[in-house]
């Protein structure tokens, strides 16, 4: 992809800081890793938060980063101003005004605002701070475990996938799920479809920012939009299950199979229009 010359001042970059604190407990790294693509691209990390906290691995020791190290946060800045500029031109276009999110980037472990930051949960987004955090060592594990072509602008539309939940949560759509969720109201299996229309909404607004952003700044390459897909598609859950546990069980999917996924995705990108992305009552009649 093409970089513009926009760079926010929304990134904290807490890499190289040093690392430890609290941890997760039990289970192991295979453990870890599983957990971390469940709760890629957006999922809530409460759950395995609470799950027990215990004491980290060794603190790492402070050290200055590379320059790739240095280049990496230099795109984050440039992809988190484009987010500014086109979700502020979107919301401007409704009557809104739209509030930037924070993007911390870090490695092993950081404090959020919904608790501790592994890097094994993968990006997440915090409704609580309403800060995305992601380390950037989890794409490395998505391409060489599950398969996705990572590229400049698959990370780009990760952030974009994390910044579609802060626009879920200016827009009131957290604060409705959270009620239902807390209600107890429903049985599991209604409220994971509503995960999954929660989790396609995000991908549907990240294609929606590639249309308007690349129709803003001519940001797209060839196959940047493949990538994407790629990405997208690695971490549907029948994907994520076939790989995991050998069998698919759609009751249990909580983000939606990587043909939903791609699907969302591509008609955020396709039709440009934020009116369209409305998940809820496609998945939940």
């Amino acid at each position: 992809m093409k970089w513009t010359n926009d760079r926010s001042g929304n990134v904290e970059d807490r890499r190289g800081s040093g690392g430890g604190g609290a941890g997760l407990v039990g289970g192991g790294l295979g453990t870890l890793i599983i957990a971390a693509i469940i709760f890629f691209l957006g999922g809530d990390p409460s759950a395995i938060l609470s799950s027990g906290m215990g004491n980290a691995g060794p603190q790492t020791e402070q050290r200055d980063l590379n320059p790739g190290e240095l280049k990496v946060r230099e795109f984050v800045e440039m992809i988190t101003a484009e987010n500014e500029k086109t979700w502020t031109k979107i919301f401007n276009e409704s009557g809104m005004q739209y509030r930037p999110a924070k993007v911390v980037m870090f490695e092993e472990v950081t404090q959020s605002g919904c608790g501790t930051a592994e890097a094994a949960m993968g990006p997440f987004y915090c409704p609580a701070d309403e800060t995305v955090y992601m380390d950037m060592g989890f794409f490395k594990e998505l391409e060489q475990r599950f398969g996705a072509k990572v590229t400049e602008f698959s990370i780009a539309y990760v952030l974009a996938h994390e910044m579609g939940h802060h626009v879920q949560t200016l827009l009131g759509t957290t604060q409705k799920v959270d009620q239902l969720r807390s209600s107890r109201k429903y049985s599991e299996v209604e409220m994971n479809r509503v995960s999954v229309a929660t989790e396609l909404q995000a991908d549907f607004y990240a294609g929606v920012w590639a249309k308007q952003t690349d129709s803003r700044e001519h940001i797209l390459e060839p196959g940047d939009i493949e990538s994407a897909i790629s990405a997208a598609e690695a971490v549907g859950d029948d994907n994520i299950q076939k790989r995991s546990q050998g069998y698919v069980n759609q009751e249990s999917f909580t983000h939606g199979s990587s043909a939903q996924r791609k699907d969302w995705f591509m008609k955020g990108y396709t039709t440009g229009d934020i009116r369209q992305g409305d998940t809820f009552n496609a998945l939940l009649k």
